[in-house]
């Protein structure tokens, strides 16, 4: 009964924006009412994307599903970020910060968050204090890995450009390109994504993934634009900084399914499965999606006549900007630190979640520096100190052989 209406709920959230849309009132509701309904079309959508994309994985192979997958899981936080992207190419007034607030937020925040509650959730069920990853993850992590210490380049050179992309994109096949060489077992089904399958096969599971699926693309493409528009309108109305509103809300919007469906796989006594869920969800945001920045501000640049083809303009990153993604490759490095021994205490998850949580109350650039070099120590201290962390670290560095 819980699956059905799980189901039933993603399939009409996205209907309280779509049918006013539809009906031409959609300009006439306030910021908040705007934010709050696309938002939950989102919400709906992405659950959609995510029971669809685990039912084809049972009739595809596992190494076809690792790619549709990875790209699908970050087709909400494409949405909104590549319209903020888009609308600062454009000349748009803030929104270049909006759309590094959006990929910084979804990325602390599947690591501060995520990454730990999976820990959380495993102790209150089990009373285990250690959640073990499986070694397959060291392809995930060492990728993760590489990503994140380019990343230290962008916020020295205060801008992301196509150079930058090209970069992102390579790493992203090339982790792609190793994942096809090696066996994927296939997991089991969990929640909505399961009661359908026990109740649907054959032809009539892939016309279910099929409409899932297009109806998904659908509500996200009527639906984001509007969700990001309508958090930046919200946090002027109220007197909240945008930038925090956007870094915070969206990301919410467009990772809870992934939480949801890696939490069913810890109480379902699947915690290494879960993990790699999680992790990577990771490698794609970390790659394609501020790897496709660039090119939308760039594209758009053109479309608006601001500069002509091929004149390129990288995307210039501000202090606030830059100290941003310090604080968020920061954090991905002391992630990686954490799972190289291919365990993740309890006491280290509490650590990630409250370091996340802190940062918060520290909104000054002085304040992100600050949690960056924390970062940065514990990284010396919890992934060089012990050998374990350390031989592993070193072997992620081989990219997982």
């Amino acid at each position: 009964m819980a699956n059905l209406i799980w189901l039933i709920s993603a399939l009409l959230l996205p209907l309280a924006w779509l049918i006013p849309l539809a009906l031409g009132h959609g300009e006439a509701m306030s910021p908040g009412l705007v934010a709050l309904t696309s938002g939950l079309a989102v919400v709906g959508a992405a659950f959609l994307l995510s029971w669809g994309c685990e039912l084809a994985e049972e009739d595809v192979p596992p190494s076809f599903a690792l790619i549709v997958l990875a790209l699908v899981a970050v087709l909400p936080e494409f949405a909104v970020d590549l319209h903020f992207a888009w609308e600062a190419g454009l000349g748009r007034e803030g929104y270049l910060e909006y759309a590094v607030a959006n990929m910084t937020g979804s990325n602390r925040l599947l690591l501060g968050v995520g990454w730990s509650v999976l820990v959380f959730v495993l102790w209150a069920r089990n009373r285990e204090r250690v959640l073990h990853v499986a070694p397959e993850q060291r392809l995930e992590l060492g990728f993760l890995l590489l990503a994140t210490l380019y990343s230290f380049v962008l916020p020295l050179k205060a801008s992301i450009s196509l150079v930058d992309s090209a970069v992102f994109f390579a790493i992203f096949g090339l982790y792609v390109a190793r994942s096809l060489k090696l066996e994927h077992d296939a997991h089991d089904l969990v929640g909505p994504a399961r009661w359908i399958d026990e109740r649907i096969g054959g032809l009539g599971r892939w016309v279910t993934i099929l409409i899932f699926l297009a109806y998904a693309c659908a509500a996200i493409w009527f639906s984001a634009n509007h969700f990001a528009d309508g958090l930046v309108a919200l946090g002027r109305d109220v007197r909240i900084d945008e930038f925090i509103l956007i870094q915070l809300v969206a990301p919410i919007a467009t990772e809870s399914p992934e939480f949801i469906v890696a939490i069913l796989f810890v109480i379902r006594h699947r915690p290494s499965t879960a993990m790699a869920v999680l992790v990577s969800s990771k490698v794609s945001q970390w790659t394609l999606l501020i790897g496709a920045l660039p090119i939308a501000y760039t594209v758009a640049r053109w479309t608006s006549g601001a500069t002509e083809p091929p004149a390129v303009e990288a995307m210039p990153l501000d202090s606030r900007q830059a100290a941003e993604l310090l604080l968020t490759s920061g954090q991905s490095l002391f992630g990686v630190a954490i799972l190289a021994d291919l365990r993740f205490t309890l006491l280290e998850a509490i650590l990630l979640a409250g370091l996340f949580g802190a940062q918060w109350f520290f909104q000054g650039n002085v304040g992100r520096y600050a949690f960056a070099v924390t970062y940065l120590v514990l990284v010396l201290l919890v992934g060089f100190r012990p050998k374990a962390k350390r031989d592993g670290l070193l072997r992620l560095l081989r990219l997982g052989k």
